[in-house]
């Protein structure tokens, strides 16, 4: 089966009584189906393969995504794949909030909304980095 009709293992949905996260770009819960293959990706940030880090926010959440989905790839999942985020930003603001945002759409589809956590960091593993993204991600076997 390729990727274009690889069937759903998991329901992402927003349960009566909490707030609605879609404009924030994520959902409250996520559902896998029994027998799903899981692929877990270690953060990713925004180097490329040769270490170069952008100081630039915007462009490390970029290729930050460029990273997971490469990563994502290898493991044989998509973006559409993935069923939890954990994100780390250095100084966050609504500002840094927005342009994850539309980068995470950019990459994954505005409609694609997996559950997510967002931590803010004083600080990420390497000098200049402002953003770290990790993923679980369910595919069928």
């Amino acid at each position: 089966m390729n990727a274009a009709t690889q069937k759903s293992v998991f329901a992402l949905s927003n349960p009566p009584g909490l707030y609605d996260p879609a404009p924030n770009g994520y959902s409250h819960l996520a559902v896998i189906e029994p027998g799903a293959r899981w692929i877990v990706v270690a953060g990713q940030g925004g180097e490329t393969a040769d270490g170069a880090l952008d100081p630039d926010f915007r462009r490390q959440v970029r290729q930050a995504m460029r990273n997971l989905l490469t990563a994502l790839e290898a493991g044989g999942a998509r973006g559409r794949d993935v069923v939890k985020l954990t994100v780390l930003i250095v100084d966050h603001s609504h500002e840094r909030l927005r342009v994850f945002g539309e980068e995470l759409a950019a990459a994954f589809g505005a409609d694609h909304r997996p559950t997510c956590t967002l931590i803010p960091v004083p600080r990420l593993a390497l000098d200049g980095m402002l953003f770290e993204i990790e993923a679980i991600a369910a595919v069928a076997p």
